[in-house]
């Protein structure tokens, strides 16, 4: 199968509509920043000692993103959960995000409520649903998105609208330059280089589709910002290309999984290895991924490096969040798949509601 430049042959197979959404991803990152611009929160939330979010899937990755940009930034801990129950440490010390696109999210209204009963300062991100209601019945601050979204494809309403939250509170400063920088490296990004209507040539996500056609990614990258945005690339393989990968980062990995390219054989043939790569890496880091490359190549495996681009931190990695948005559709269409549809997701969650 050859990627067309045509948009009726992607509307022929992504019948629900998320090249739409790809295309718009700049305009809602900047809607979701501005929306946030004059959230009302109460003064007492300035006095929190630790940050913590909690969250599932599309719903958390904005906040897995947050936690690697402000690593080196803010003098707060950070913690992202995905799960029913909150750690110990919780208190009315807390800066609490509950953050469910859908407002329904099982796991996360449950967590919402344990960190009800910890006093914690709680600030609610959601579309509507059961937590909504929650927000609203106990007086809790809810900045409500829009609706009709794919979670996963709000991304722009779960990194920038809590990440303004936090600039308004003075947790972090000088937000607008960077924001203004990558929206213009997304929008640039688009036009030139990974729109529907640009060829292979001058296309990397087309040119990673083609790689990964029928390979399993493995993706690696530094564990300094570019954690977070590994783990998107993985999570939007599943979701859109419905395709199985696996990912690590360095230093880590040179303590383990590089003993491991050696079996099963017969599978490690269709492995195939991405590199996200960014200036910010620390030196030794930077030897270490090279020194691996060599070590792969040497046993025959094919490697893409895939930069990030842009000055500010924030415009790398959401150039690299792009890249890999749009790779995964693709990967999606040349799998005729409609990249869209989460069945299982949506038959485990009909299952539970039965037990």
């Amino acid at each position: 199968m050859i990627l067309s430049q045509n948009l009726s042959y992607y509307q022929t197979i992504d019948s629900s509509g998320m090249l739409g959404i790809l295309d718009k991803f700049p305009q809602q990152c900047r809607d979701a920043f501005e929306l946030a611009s004059n959230f009302p929160i109460p003064e007492d939330y300035r006095k929190c000692k630790h940050i913590v979010f909690s969250g599932m899937g599309g719903s958390a990755i904005g906040a897995d993103i947050i936690r690697s940009y402000s690593l080196y930034k803010i003098g707060y801990p950070l913690t992202v959960i995905r799960n029913y129950r909150i750690p110990k440490f919780i208190n009315r010390e807390s800066l609490f995000f509950a953050c469910s696109y859908s407002g329904n999210t099982e796991e996360t209204l449950a967590s919402f409520q344990e960190a009800r009963k910890k006093k914690a300062r709680i600030i609610v991100i959601c579309s509507g649903g059961k937590l909504l209601e929650l927000a609203r019945k106990n007086r809790i601050p809810c900045l409500v998105i829009p609706e009709g979204y794919p979670p996963r494809q709000a991304l722009g309403y779960s990194f920038f609208s809590p990440l303004k939250i936090l600039g308004n509170l003075g947790i972090i400063h000088k937000l607008s330059n960077e924001v203004e920088e990558t929206l213009s490296v997304l929008t640039r990004l688009r036009d030139n280089n990974l729109s529907f209507d640009i060829g292979i040539k001058n296309n990397p996500a087309k040119k990673l589709a083609y790689f990964l056609k029928n390979k399993f990614p493995v993706i690696y990258g530094s564990c300094d910002y570019l954690d977070a945005v590994i783990t998107r690339w993985r999570g939007q393989f599943a979701e859109n290309s419905k395709t199985l990968s696996s990912v690590n980062f360095f230093p880590e990995m040179n303590h383990n999984e590089i003993v491991g390219w050696r079996f099963p054989q017969k599978l490690l043939k269709d492995f195939a290895v991405l590199m996200l790569r960014d200036s910010s890496e620390h030196k030794r880091v930077s030897q270490r991924i090279e020194i691996t490359k060599e070590l792969l190549k040497k046993d025959g495996f094919k490697i893409k490096e895939i930069w990030s681009q842009g000055n500010s931190l924030m415009a790398r990695m959401f150039s690299l969040v792009y890249i890999g948005d749009f790779a995964s559709f693709y990967l999606g269409i040349l799998n005729s798949i409609d990249p869209t549809p989460v069945e299982p997701i949506v038959y485990l969650k009909k299952k539970l509601l039965s037990v």
